[in-house]
């Protein structure tokens, strides 16, 4: 499976020739991260934290103000405590703009370290993983 969001490209996002600045890229993918975890863990309480561990973005081609851009995200990887998400971001003409992987670790704030992967969660992960990857 993959999740898919719509992000608008604003005006503030762009540089002076109007091309998107790279660091909106990372808030775009924020934003398909923060409504993918609502959808996979809609109960989710605040004992279970989650901790952008890691990002990697490939530049493919420029995006423009005013453009609406989708983000797909798929799972890719499970291990004990984290998890890697893929984020594909694509034009209306579904060409790449950027590709990205972000490493997602489990998180007890209060005792401030990793933790498992909780079992709910890991059942929820690999039924996306098991469908993205066939």
């Amino acid at each position: 499976m993959k999740d898919e969001i719509e992000v608008y490209v604003r005006f503030s996002e762009t540089d002076m020739l109007g091309h998107v600045n790279n660091t909106s890229y990372f808030l775009y993918f924020e934003e398909a991260r923060t409504k993918f975890f609502k959808k996979i863990l809609p109960n989710r309480d605040s004992s279970l934290g989650f901790i952008l561990a890691s990002i990697k973005c490939d530049f493919l081609q420029q995006a423009y103000g005013d453009e609406i851009l989708k983000v797909i995200t798929t799972i890719s990887k499970i291990g004990g405590k984290s998890f890697h998400m893929q984020h594909t971001l694509v034009n209306k003409q579904d060409e790449k703009i950027a590709q990205a992987t972000a490493v997602i670790v489990c998180f007890n704030y209060e005792k401030q370290q990793s933790v498992a992967i909780p079992e709910q969660l890991r059942a929820n992960l690999e039924a996306w993983f098991a469908t993205t990857v066939k």
